[in-house]
Parts: C-alpha cells; structure tokens; sequence
C-alpha cells in the first residue's frame, strides 16, 4: 500500500481535507486552524505531490485515489469521516461518496474537476506551459513571490484577488507546483473520463465554485447535472479556482453547514 503523507490536528468529528493536481497540504493554511476548532482534520498530499512519493505504476484517476485514500484513512484509525477537496480533490471526494458511501459523511467539493460534458482527450499548453514555468523557477520561488509582477504572471488566471494574497500562500503553492511529479500523470490520468455517478442522498454534498474561476470556467466545467439531485450549490463573488484562499471564511462556513447539517 501506498503511504501518504499526513498530519492530523484538532479535535471533533474528523475531517479530511484533499488538495487539487499540482498543490499540496499547504493549500489548506488558511482555513486549517480555524477547522481545528470543530474538527479532527487531516491534511495529505496526494501520490508524487508535497511530501508523498509516486511509486512506478500508481493510478492517478481520481476514481483510484479515492480507494486509496480511504484505505489509508483506514490504517490511521478512520472508518468514516467528512471530506473536503479542491479540484482533483474535490472530484476525488465525490467518487469517494459514490464507491464506498458507507465510509464518506459529507462531501464538500470545492471547484471540482470532472464536472464537465465533455472530457478533453489531450494536456491544455496553458496548464503545461505553468507547470514548466514554476519547475525551472523553483529555487528562486521563495525570492521571486516577494515581487507584484511575478505573483501577478503566478497567480493571476488563479485568483482575481492575486495582489492580496499572503506571500506565504504564494511560495507555497509555487513550490508545491515546481516541485510535483504526479502533475503530469494526473492530468494524464483525467483525460477522457468524468464525474457522473450517483451519490447517496443521506450523504450531504455541498459544490462551490467560484464567479471567476479561469481554469474551470462555467462554460464547460461546471455540470450540474452530473451531480446528485440533493447537491447544494454555492456561488462565491470574488473567487477563483482556490476559493479557500479567496473567501476563506465562507469556505469554513461551508464545510462547517455541510458536515454539521446546519
């Protein structure tokens, strides 16, 4: 079995947070602390991403992380908990709720990927062109996100609040995306599939998206039909595709209503 790494903190019913293709655990600072309040939350970093390794031959569909996933909950001593993810992760966290909805109490899926009508077949040059981008600037990273420019061309089709996000957000995510060599097989592993499975209706999901959100735009990314008729929707202003980062508190507040059943 696959080891992921992991970090548990807090205290409540547990959580279990899920980051997106090319991020890691660091793309839940700003929410973690406060989730801790109410929650046993678990940060991971998915195969070949932050601090876990990609062993030859792991299958990186979404589908494949999900049973991982909640075997590895398994071994740290979790039988069934709510889950939160962004993007791959949020994808991941549905086929979670669909395949082993016994072992899932609530699904937030923040920006979802999979949610599209029709799955592209080949790498976008745009999300190739980043990945290169931030693997050759990689040891400059930490010196390179001090400047406005450079956290404008990073994370500017990211956030349309860019210019106020904490450096520390940026070097991070900067890093995590240099530094991950499950970028390209997951993306690969994506390619031709999508999300459309059902989802029981006694397992509350909720779907936010943000109004500007550039890498899933609503034109084609944003399906509701492929989700479960009991799904909530939720619209932030004023975010893009890592709403956590953009609107933090109402993320919190989100996964708080979903998981309590406020």
């Amino acid at each position: 079995m696959i080891e992921l790494w992991h970090e548990t903190t807090g205290s409540g019913e547990p959580l279990l947070l899920i980051h997106g293709m090319g991020s890691s655990h660091a793309a839940w600072q700003l929410i973690v602390p406060e989730l801790a309040k109410e929650f046993e939350v678990t940060i991971i970093d998915l195969p070949g991403h932050g601090l876990s390794k990609l062993p030859g031959g792991t299958r990186m569909d979404a589908q494949s992380l999900a049973k991982m996933i909640v075997q590895q909950m398994s071994s740290w001593g979790y039988e069934n908990f709510h889950v939160a993810g962004n993007s791959l992760g949020g994808w991941t966290s549905l086929e979670m709720a669909a395949a082993l909805p016994d072992r899932i109490r609530s699904v937030t899926a923040i920006a979802p990927a999979g949610l599209w009508l029709v799955p592209e077949t080949k790498r976008a040059p745009f999300g190739a062109v980043s990945r290169y981008m931030a693997s050759t600037t990689l040891p400059i990273a930490p010196h390179l996100m001090k400047y406005r420019w450079a956290k404008k061309i990073g994370f500017g089709m990211v956030s349309p609040q860019w210019e106020s996000l904490p450096t520390q957000v940026c070097i991070d995510a900067a890093i995590a995306m240099g530094s991950s060599s499950g970028y390209f097989p997951a993306w690969d592993a994506m390619l031709g599939l999508r999300f459309d499975k059902d989802i029981r209706d006694d397992i509350p999901v909720t779907v936010i998206f943000g109004d500007s959100d550039n890498t899933l735009p609503a034109q084609h990314s944003q399906e509701r039909s492929l989700t479960p008729q009991h799904s909530r929707w939720v619209l932030l202003p004023q975010s893009g595709h890592a709403p956590m980062w953009d609107r933090p508190a109402e993320v919190i507040a989100e996964i708080r209503q979903t998981a309590l059943r406020l």
